[in-house]
């Protein structure tokens, strides 16, 4: 084998101590990731459909219907929730409405974003590590030379060469963790504004439709 090659047994060996947290940070950050890719692609965050079938039952005035049907969506739903609380808070005053769904959207939202702080702490975690082992490596490339009876260029690099993989493995990492961060956010942060535009046009939908002749006896 190439004496310029190494398998990532070897790499691991060359980083010493501290390539053990992150090992530790990367196998959380994989586990992490795969399991909100694999809850997110799970749950069917589409509003359309649903926004438009509420605002047909609002404006026959059939709440009721529009409870029935919001109750009857598999719970993997999660839009179905929040208009669900809109539905039945339909009697009450616009702003307790407005108050009632944000409650509730903020609990669905969070639900989503489960381990995303983790993404981020770790994002920082692994390359300050990394940065750690490249120190520790230094000083110990520097104690040998100190030692050394004879210095020559080749003491220095193979200690600096040793110090620099915890880095890049650190570096490595953090990529993946902001990477995969960065992604899993906007797909909530296009949620939560698609559960903010739905609500705001259903509870003026709602306003409009209390507020004409004839109409106040149909809604409860």
């Amino acid at each position: 084998m190439d004496e310029t090659t190494f398998s990532l047994l070897e790499l691991f060996k060359l980083g010493g101590v501290f390539m053990w947290p992150l090992l530790v940070f990367s196998i959380a950050t994989v586990s992490i990731v795969l399991e909100r890719v694999i809850f997110l692609l799970t749950r069917n965050l589409r509003l359309s459909d649903m926004e438009d079938r509420v605002r047909q039952y609002i404006a026959e005035g059939d709440m009721e219907e529009a409870k029935a049907y919001l109750e009857s969506q598999p719970s993997k739903r999660t839009g179905a929730r929040i208009l669900a609380v809109l539905v039945n808070r339909s009697g009450l005053s616009e702003r307790r409405i407005e108050k009632a769904v944000e409650t509730e959207a903020l609990s669905c939202i969070g639900s989503l974003e489960t381990g995303f702080n983790f993404l981020t702490a770790l994002g920082s975690l692994a390359p300050l590590t990394g940065f750690l082992g490249t120190v520790s490596g230094m000083i110990g490339a520097f104690k040998s030379i100190a030692e050394a009876t004879e210095v020559n260029a080749q003491i220095v690099a193979n200690g600096i060469y040793e110090a620099l993989v915890t880095t890049v493995f650190g570096l490595i990492i953090a990529i993946i963790a902001m990477i995969a961060h960065s992604l899993l956010t906007n797909v909530v942060d296009k949620f939560a504004g698609d559960v903010e535009k739905t609500c705001s046009n259903l509870i003026t939908e709602l306003t409009v439709r209390s507020g004409e002749p004839g109409r106040e006896g149909k809604l409860p």
